[in-house]
């Protein structure tokens, strides 16, 4: 809740408040956000969008470097050629450059505001793709697209943060629903933080869904766990999934692939994902690391699955090499041996707990002028905040398998 006692926050969490509040203050942002979207002035006419009627095109919200759309693209894949195949692609960078086009799913155009992503955008995704480097508040009318993917920003909702209702980056969702009502796609799917489940008892994703419904979409949501579709890292993360309402097609969230039953692959471990980096592992955040980083476990063993990777070069997990962090106390922990025993994991490890491919290649900005740290921070900046490549293709799949039976001779569904 906003509060106007000065202070170094402008919100502080309230957490003793009540279903009805909740909800005033829910609706009350809306319309303000509502009111100022009145006030946008119509934006220049884009005409190089490069559509392929026989195909989804796909327009990106708040792309960022591009982890979500590059799993949407391998799941194409997996429709068209092959999961196998896909998988003998996947990391072989000029034969998934020659195949690329294969994918059932083109995007059309990616917005996002940061611009060092951006950069990482173009660096990896085809020079057709525009590129609209604009806050999406600012965004008057949207692409017309097949599916709009989109992880929203989250501060808000995060469990890490200050969980603050009325923080004004909760409500960029709407602009997300926004681009649905004026462009009506047959699918969307959005990626949030496991806090948006308990934010306001609840009652913050209960409008969440009810705005998705309301521009037309049937409309699931789920909490599910990266490592159980094959990423090397413990992340719980929300995804909802819609399908335009005239469609029949009933969205069902895919099976985990990885586990402990024994009909399941086993978990990817941190030995699986980043063991033959240890000789090489690039560059990481250096320096000091503060109580609060020391307040808890940082390092996990070889044969365990990844922390959650972060959007901070300064909160990166540990390496697992040296001895386990030694508890000395509540909240306290040390590292033996003293810090040159411990590192951060480099970016180049982080990717791969990612699940980006190592073709991957992430800009850390064209300024000379920024230490090493500034510029590694991007880099974790971005690919922490990415959806793993793995788990976006997973995502995705059951679309692309759907269009794939029902649609093999179309003339894409747009209408």
């Amino acid at each position: 809740m906003k509060i106007k006692e000065r202070g170094r926050a402008k919100y502080r969490p309230l957490k003793n408040y009540e279903v009805s509040e909740v909800k005033r203050v829910l609706l009350e942002k809306i319309a303000e956000e509502q009111a100022e979207i009145q006030k946008l002035k119509e934006d220049e006419k884009i005409d190089t969008i490069q559509y392929i009627d026989n195909k989804l095109n796909v327009v990106s919200l708040f792309s960022g470097c591009g982890g979500l759309d590059l799993g949407v693209e391998f799941a194409g894949l997996d429709a068209t050629i092959g999961e196998a195949n896909t998988n003998r692609l996947k990391n072989n960078y000029n034969q998934f450059i020659k195949y690329r086009y294969k994918s059932l799913f083109h995007t059309i155009c990616s917005i996002d505001l940061f611009k060092e992503a951006n950069q990482t955008y173009h660096c990896n995704f085809p020079d057709s793709i525009v590129q609209i480097e604009k806050d999406i508040r600012k965004i008057k009318s949207f692409p017309v697209g097949d599916i709009v993917l989109g992880g929203f920003p989250c501060p808000g909702f995060s469990e890490a943060g200050p969980r603050l209702i009325d923080d004004e980056r909760n409500f960029l969702y709407i602009h997300f629903i926004r681009s649905l009502i004026q462009t009506q796609p047959l699918f969307f799917i959005a990626e949030n933080v496991k806090g948006l489940l308990t934010l306001g008892k609840g009652e913050v994703l209960k409008q969440i869904i009810q705005d998705f419904e309301t521009a037309g979409y049937k409309v699931k949501f789920k909490l599910v766990n990266a490592r159980d579709f094959g990423v090397p890292q413990n992340r719980e993360r929300v995804f909802i999934v819609g399908v335009r309402k005239d469609i029949d097609f009933e969205y069902n969230f895919p099976d985990p692939t990885h586990g402990m039953d024994n009909h399941l692959l086993n978990f990817r471990t941190l030995k699986d994902s980043i063991g033959d980096l240890e000789e090489d592992p690039g560059e990481w955040y250096e320096g000091n690391f503060s109580s609060i980083y020391l307040s808890r476990n940082r390092k996990k063993n070889w044969d365990d699955q990844s922390f959650t990777i972060q959007a901070s070069g300064r909160q990166a997990p540990l390496h697992p090499s040296g001895e386990p962090m030694r508890k000395t106390g509540k909240d306290q922990w040390e590292l033996p041996g003293g810090l040159s025993q411990h590192r951060r994991l480099s970016t180049r490890e982080i990717a791969r707990i990612q699940t980006f491919p190592d073709w991957f290649k992430f800009s850390h900005g064209l300024s000379d002028n920024i230490s090493k740290n500034g510029r590694l921070n991007k880099v974790y900046k971005q690919i922490g905040n990415a959806v793993p490549v793995d788990l976006a293709r997973a995502i995705a799949r059951p679309i692309a398998e759907w269009v794939i039976k029902n649609y093999s001779e179309k003339t894409y569904l747009r209408v």
